[in-house]
């Protein structure tokens, strides 16, 4: 940014020798301990927060192939059995014309997994690097990560209310398959992996960082 054509450099909290608190927003003296307003711990930056990111990350991973390999759900009628992937649910709905419904179950169930992977790991890795996204951009997309974690359960909570209405007994019924579990699993590890990111690194890895520059 330059004023009357002298080049200005932003100063950050951490130069200034200030501490903000993740919780509640409070900036303190640097070396303050804990927050004099809601107590939490300050840390200047956390030290450890890739590794944990990429542990909690590698795990969430692990759980989402089976996820999508086991049925999620079974349904029982009378003498058969009919088991349900999450995309070959989506398949059969797609068959039966229910278009928009198959769309919304893969979006949530593929797409945006998927997509929260990725952002991740990206995130974990341009921390690393001197170039890249504007850091406003980067900061975006792990704002927006942190947003739409919640709503990845949408196949959890789809699973849970078929299984407490469609209970007939001998007729009809629709239990959970293993992978209603290990997308639980997938969808918990992901959103503690995006919340041990630390963002304040984010800047760190363009100290000099200038916006212009990714707009030329």
């Amino acid at each position: 940014m330059e004023i009357s054509g002298t080049s200005q450099r932003t100063v950050t909290a951490r130069e200034a020798g200030l501490v903000a608190c993740t919780r509640c927003g409070r900036a303190w003296p640097l070396g303050t301990a804990d927050c004099g307003r809601c107590g939490a711990r300050l840390v200047s930056r956390d030290k450890n927060s890739l590794q944990r990111v990429w542990a909690l990350w590698l795990v969430g991973l692990m759980c989402y192939f089976p996820a999508n390999l086991y049925p999620m759900l079974r349904t029982r009628q009378l003498f058969s059995v009919d088991e349900s992937t999450i995309i070959g649910g989506a398949v059969d709905l797609a068959h039966h014309g229910a278009y928009g419904i198959a769309a919304i179950i893969l979006v949530a169930s593929v797409v945006i997994p998927l997509g929260k992977f990725w952002a991740i790991a990206f995130l974990a890795v341009s921390v690393r690097q001197s170039r890249g996204f504007a850091s406003h951009r980067r900061l975006l997309m792990y704002e927006v990560v942190e947003y739409i974690g919640r709503w990845s359960m949408i196949d959890i909570f789809v699973v849970a209310i078929l299984s407490a209405l469609v209970q007939l007994k001998g007729l009809a019924t629709i239990t959970p398959g293993p992978a209603a579990f290990f997308f639980a699993l997938s969808v918990i590890f992901t959103m503690l992996s995006a919340q041990a990111f630390d963002p304040r690194m984010i800047w760190d890895a363009q100290p000099n960082d200038n916006e212009a520059s990714d707009n030329g």
